[in-house]
């Protein structure tokens, strides 16, 4: 029977691009992996208690996978993710399992089936393809695997060698699973991030009352502009005691504003007061993205924007079942015009820098590399979310290296919850950017020894450098 995953994946045909490939890959493919970016549950580095059952750990959480389900009419409530009445769902894992393997033909050529491949074939020693008929079979190797001590989270962080892992925590979080691994004497490093779109977007559910509370546990005046933008600075110096070196923001758009002082305190107290007005709720947004960086400037966090995403675009999911259930849909994204103010602002710091992620593949050429290819504070993110696959990895390489060069990256980030496959996203990447590498000193564009030297900095040094880690 062949292996769920060839040795030659995603490599060139031709024999001298092979060969490359193969070499450059070969030089990287068991460098550590840094993780400067995703949404790993820190309790299981805190309690590093056993898996749940293959089903709870590999489909329920993963929106990959069931948005893919659900678009050929699988149920949510059938494949157990939880609704947020409380109202009742499928909690047989078998069964849930089941349902996945009857319709894992529907992942044929997709990064998923890459990537769930990789994790049965290197992570279970399973080299079956998964099917309704060996649904069972895989199922129950899984499930015995994850009852050894070697298959909880600790062992496993340590097996993918992991040097380092960044969560992300939202502005409210009290971080006391990241208190907890540190006071454990655990040596994995698991850091965390400053994600507060909760408390600085105006459309975010409940945000008066989560703005309030971040008054409260603070200490700061939250009803006043100085008291608020306080309370953020005092939130992100308790982030970076546990570890942040970054802070993240998904906003709707890229859109940044660059108000004097009392027009921003008046924009302030307009929301405070509950602004049902469409154009001062943006604009607030846009200023808070040209404050963070402004705190980014001050106490060193690298500013992440992840713009572009029409959150919950199908209403009744997200009332059903809340968010992140795979209904994040990608819009077009202007970053020219939106970050020119924030770069009149910052845009020239040397000390500071801006990771711009985009959905909007059109921006990569006309936009993004040529911003980055000049402002000192700016640097493009990996390709994202959608094109977190290998035609999206090559389109990203294409369309930014002649623009902005390998250096303006900041190498990969798997941005993932599925901690099972983030050994195989890597992998995804390092074979996609050995391959491309291979292809330039083919064309003679590239020499060899040039081509080595990037090959480790786009698996390892790049993320460590970008993200101070």
């Amino acid at each position: 029977m062949a292996a769920l995953t060839d040795p030659d994946l995603l490599f060139p045909s031709e024999a001298r691009p092979l060969s490359l490939a193969r070499d450059l890959y070969a030089s990287v493919k068991d460098l550590p992996i840094v993780s400067p970016h995703g949404h790993t549950d820190p309790r299981w580095y805190a309690l590093n208690e056993a898996f749940p059952d293959p089903a709870q750990l590999l489909v329920v959480p993963d929106h990959y996978i069931f948005r893919m389900l659900f678009s050929q009419g699988v149920r949510l409530e059938d494949l157990g993710v939880p609704t947020l009445d409380g109202s009742p769902v499928e909690t047989d894992g078998r069964k849930i399992w089941r349902r996945f393997a009857e319709h894992y033909y529907l992942f044929r050529g997709t990064p998923t089936q890459l990537w769930f491949d990789h994790v049965l074939a290197h992570l279970f020693g399973i080299d079956e393809p998964l099917s309704a008929n060996a649904a069972d079979r895989h199922y129950d190797t899984i499930a015995a695997l994850l009852q050894r001590d070697d298959y909880r989270p600790r062992a496993l962080f340590e097996r993918f060698n992991i040097e380092v892992i960044a969560t992300t925590e939202g502005a409210l979080d009290d971080l006391n699973w990241h208190k907890a691994i540190r006071n454990s004497g655990w040596q994995g490093r698991v850091v965390t991030a400053y994600r507060p779109d909760a408390v600085v977007d105006p459309d975010f559910e409940g945000f008066s009352a989560n703005v309030d509370r971040l008054g409260d546990i603070t200490g700061c005046d939250t009803g006043t502009w100085a008291g608020y933008l306080d309370a953020h600075r005092q939130r992100r110096a308790l982030f970076k005691n546990f570890g942040a070196t970054a802070s993240d923001h998904g906003h709707p758009t890229a859109e940044t504003g660059n108000l004097s002082d009392a027009a921003a305190q008046e924009l302030f107290n307009r929301i405070r007061r509950g602004s049902d007005d469409e154009r001062e709720r943006r604009l607030f947004r846009a200023q808070m993205l040209t404050e963070m960086a402004k705190m980014s400037r001050d106490d060193g966090l690298i500013l992440q924007i992840h713009p572009g995403s029409w959150r919950n675009h199908s209403p009744f999911v997200f009332q059903r079942f809340g968010r992140d259930k795979g209904f994040d849909i990608p819009t077009r994204t202007d970053y020219v015009t939106a970050l020119k103010p924030l770069l009149d602002c910052v845009g020239l710091e040397r000390d500071l820098t801006v990771i711009l992620f985009t959905l909007d593949e059109t921006s990569y050429a006309r936009e993004l590399a040529p911003l980055a290819g000049v402002y000192p504070a700016l640097k493009i993110g990996p390709a994202w979310w959608f094109h977190d696959s290998p035609e999206g990895m090559r389109r990203f390489r294409e369309m930014t290296t002649e623009t902005a060069g390998f250096y303006n990256t900041v190498g990969f980030n798997d941005d993932t919850r599925a901690f099972p496959s983030i050994p195989a996203r890597h992998d995804v990447a390092r074979r996609v950017d050995c391959a491309f590498l291979a292809r330039l000193v083919a064309e003679h564009r590239l020499r060899e020894d040039e081509a080595h030297e990037l090959a480790q900095e786009l698996a390892y040094t790049l993320a460590k450098k970008a993200y101070r880690l």
